[in-house]
């Protein structure tokens, strides 16, 4: 086949693609769309290619940002555990754009993730998610993550509060200036090591000064 014939074929895909899309969630059930995505996610895990996995979970995210339920702000979550950057991503950003539609929804969601207390990079990113979105009712969530066990996410949501500058924050960080426990950061290509205190602290000079 010509480069043209290709082409042509790789529109007709995609024609089709958005179709699919299309006719899935106009003519599903809500509930039965959402369980059948939550179960997709579930086989993706288990795919043993990771690019394949990783489309299909950026897919599945796509779908349950539009779909928008419950069931499906859960599915966002649990592919946001994902160990993969790539998925993470597409999953946080799905999540986002959920959250612009129906942030009570997604509110909840991450109330229930941190009261089933998940493990993994989820609750890590959650904090910066909220941040981004911006809704002054997102500080007592992002204060479940100051009390988390895991210091990345204590870490993570030290530096949400800096970023959303909310000054009612310094009272949640202000505890933490004692706590010496040590965290590993990233900033570009390089880590460093620090505490939680130094970041609390830095955090509280930061909302300070504005």
């Amino acid at each position: 086949m010509s480069a043209k014939q290709l082409l042509e074929a790789l529109f007709e895909a995609d024609r089709a693609l958005r179709d699919a899309e299309s006719t899935l969630l106009a003519e599903s059930d809500d509930e039965e769309l959402a369980r059948a995505l939550e179960a997709a996610a579930k086989e993706a895990y288990g795919v043993d290619d990771a690019g394949e996995a990783t489309a299909r979970l950026a897919r599945i995210a796509d779908l349950c940002a539009q779909a928008q339920g419950p069931r499906t702000a859960d599915t966002l979550l649990y592919i946001l555990n994902h160990p993969s950057p790539d998925v993470r991503v597409a999953a946080g950003e799905a999540l986002r754009d959920f959250a612009y539609d129906r942030y009570a929804e997604v509110a909840r969601a991450i109330e229930r993730a941190f009261a089933t207390d998940v493990s993994g990079p989820a609750l890590a990113e959650v904090p910066w998610i909220l941040a981004e979105i911006g809704e002054p009712s997102a500080l007592p969530l992002i204060a479940r993550a100051l009390k988390h066990r895991d210091v990345d996410v204590i870490a993570s949501g030290i530096e949400a509060l800096a970023e959303m500058g909310d000054p009612e924050a310094i009272a949640l960080l202000e505890p933490l200036t004692k706590d010496k426990r040590v965290v590993q950061l990233e900033e570009g290509e390089a880590a460093y090591t620090t505490t939680i205190a130094e970041l609390a602290e830095e955090a509280i000079g930061e909302l300070e000064a504005r």
